[in-house]
């Protein structure tokens, strides 16, 4: 399956979408390739097609793929980010290394301008693994260079707040320059709004309802994975987490279940220390369709997915629906549903 990058014209566009350079007139990216499955999903689940790139129905919900990958070093894969896009907002779950770029990237592909820098303005953490926040200062100090004008709004597991504190001391002498310097940026459009939550009912604004529950990811004390409901939707996001058979009620009816994976059979060829962590902080392929399938979700979205054995990505989408029959996309960074 060919997997295709931004073309040069679309690189062109971002530096516009930053203020950066002149927009091409005539030139489109390129098209990705439709998701793996052996019937071809409807409109409502297809990932975008860039050539085809229409202004999207503000009325709809929109599910972002901005990364997709693990600690692992891949070139093509930003670190884990999820971006929900519905009444003209853009509200981010977890932001892994490169998280600001490539929702520059997603807004070009996707035509939802709440993806632009200036308009990131809430995000939700699963948890505190460096691969998941990675991007975080870049969230809270890029879109306020870029624009931003009001407060970032994060919620997220008992630590953030420290997090938060560190990172901004981290970053004091930049700021400082930012502010006294030339550019005279603004120091309290700077402002983060820091909520630790518990398990439950964690953000209403009228537009988007989030919930969070408790997962099971080796020691971390404080994980989570979230259900998220709009007008139209119901998107499950599983956060990183072992086998766990509460998911299926949590994820009950959902439109959307995206959820990491492992495959099954290359997990059995690793060493037994390395099936031992794995089996007990993720969750196969296998099981997430029994999951979904139980839950009787509509669309199984795989992300931050782990080749343990080098298997390829239809093989992962087979072990899904070895107990699921929905329809079922193996998740690339800047697909759109």
């Amino acid at each position: 399956m060919r997997r295709d990058r931004p073309t040069p014209s679309l690189l062109l566009a971002l530096l516009v979408a930053t203020g950066c350079g002149a927009a091409p007139s005539d030139e489109s990216a390129e098209t990705r390739a439709s998701v793996p499955t052996r019937e071809a999903p409807p409109p409502s689940v297809r990932p975008t097609d860039p050539d085809s790139v229409e202004p999207r129905d503000p009325s709809r919900t929109w599910v972002v793929l901005l990364g997709t990958g693990t600690p692992g070093s891949e070139p093509d894969r930003s670190g884990p980010s999820t971006a929900i896009v519905a009444g003209g907002n853009a509200y981010l779950i977890d932001a892994g290394p490169g998280v600001v770029r490539r929702a520059a990237a997603g807004a070009i592909v996707s035509g939802l301008t709440a993806l632009y820098p200036a308009n990131l303005r809430v995000a939700f953490f699963t948890h505190l693994h460096s691969d998941h926040t990675l991007g975080y200062p870049d969230l809270i100090l890029s879109p306020w260079v870029l624009g931003r004008s009001e407060p970032l709004r994060v919620y997220g597991p008992p630590g953030l707040d420290a997090m938060t504190t560190a990172l901004l001391q981290a970053y004091q002498e930049d700021i400082r320059a930012r502010v006294e310097g030339p550019e005279q940026l603004r120091r309290d459009q700077l402002e983060v709004q820091t909520h630790e939550v518990e398990p439950g009912l964690i953000f209403d604004d009228g537009v988007l309802q989030v919930e969070a529950f408790a997962v099971p990811h080796g020691t971390w004390e404080h994980a989570y994975g979230f259900k998220l409901t709009t007008a139209d939707r119901t998107v499950v996001i599983s956060g990183d987490t072992g086998p766990f058979d509460g998911l299926a009620e949590i994820a009950a009816g959902a439109d959307v279940l995206i959820h990491e994976a492992y495959g099954a059979e290359g997990l059995r060829e690793r060493d037994a220390d390395i099936q031992q962590y794995h089996a007990s902080v993720h969750t196969s392929a296998v099981k997430v369709g029994q999951i979904a399938a139980q839950a009787g979700v509509g669309t199984v979205i795989l992300h931050h997915q782990l080749h343990l054995g080098g298997e390829t990505e239809e093989a992962l989408v087979d072990q899904v629906r070895l107990s699921f029959d929905g329809e079922v996309a193996y998740g690339h960074d800047l697909d759109v549903f």
